[in-house]
C-alpha cells in the first residue's frame, strides 16, 4: 500500500462520521404515516392521534396501530409475518410492508432518515 491508497483510505474514514449524522442520524419525530395498498395512497393519517386502522388487502385484513407518535403492523394475513416484526416505526423515512397482502406504511417527517431501501 502506497502513500496515496493511505491517505485515500484515512479520508474515507474521516468522512464516515458526517456521512453517517447526514443521512442516518438526524431525522426527525414522524408527523404522518401514509398507507398504501396495491402500491397507490390509500389514506394518510397523523401520528399524533392514537387509532386503530383496518386496512384490506389482497388476502384479508392488515391492522395497523398508532399511538404515542409510533406506528406498526399487529396483524396481517401473511404467512412470516416480517410486517409485524418490523416493530414499531417513528421516525421520517421509516418504512414496513406486507408484501404478500400488498399493504404498506411510511412515516413521514420534516426530515427522512435514508436506509438501503429508499438510498
Amino acid at each position: 500500500m502506497t502513500r496515496a491508497d493511505a491517505v485515500v483510505v484515512a479520508l474515507a474514514l474521516a468522512l464516515l462520521p458526517y456521512l453517517y449524522l447526514t443521512y442516518w442520524g438526524l431525522s426527525t419525530q414522524g408527523e404522518e404515516v401514509r398507507i398504501m395498498v396495491g402500491g397507490k395512497e390509500q389514506m394518510a393519517v397523523s401520528l399524533h392521534q392514537d387509532r386503530r386502522l383496518d386496512i384490506e388487502g389482497e388476502l384479508g385484513s392488515s391492522i395497523i396501530d398508532i399511538h404515542n407518535g409510533k406506528a406498526r403492523f399487529t396483524a396481517s394475513p401473511c404467512r412470516g409475518k416480517q410486517c409485524i416484526h418490523t416493530g414499531w416505526l417513528g421516525h421520517g423515512g421509516e418504512s414496513a410492508a406486507c408484501l404478500p397482502n400488498r399493504v404498506s406504511m411510511v412515516v413521514v417527517g420534516r426530515e427522512q432518515r435514508f436506509d438501503s431501501v429508499v438510498f
